[in-house]
């Protein structure tokens, strides 16, 4: 294999190694985990989240959110986590996923990508400690 061949399959390697996905998840917070009834187990191993889910639980099955947000209103205060993906002005996907979070071990290098476009795509809001509504965009 050619030596620059050979960099790219590594860094691509490294890359992915980093990349969370729900089990690695469940494996690093397993006693919760087992602590469920199946259903929700089942859920959190697809990536997936319920109603009624707890913030740990929703963290299990999607990871940290790229924003979160306070509100109050006369029914009293929740909170939304917001998961977004990032758009050229072409609509190219630029990058998405585990490197927003503040808890990285390890930050990939960044460029200047020009101007884009934040895309929320997938919503949780909580009320009191529970998930009581599940935003997706369907696109």
């Amino acid at each position: 294999m050619l030596p620059g061949a050979l960099f790219v399959v590594l860094l691509v390697a490294l890359g992915l190694a980093g990349c969370s996905s729900p089990q690695r998840r469940i494996e690093k917070n397993l006693a919760l985990f087992e602590s469920l009834p199946a259903e929700q187990q089942e859920l959190i191993k697809q990536g997936k989240v319920g109603l009624g889910f707890t913030p740990e639980m929703v963290l299990l099955a999607v990871g940290e959110p790229d924003r979160r947000w306070l509100r109050t209103d006369e029914t009293g205060d929740s909170e939304a986590w917001s998961y977004t993906t990032y758009a050229g002005p072409g609509g190219m996907m630029l990058y998405s996923g585990w490197y927003h979070s503040y808890y990285s071990a390890w930050y990939p290098y960044y460029t200047s990508y020009g101007p884009r476009v934040d895309r929320e795509y997938f919503r949780v809001s909580f009320k009191d400690g529970k998930v009581v509504s599940v935003t997706q965009d369907v696109r």
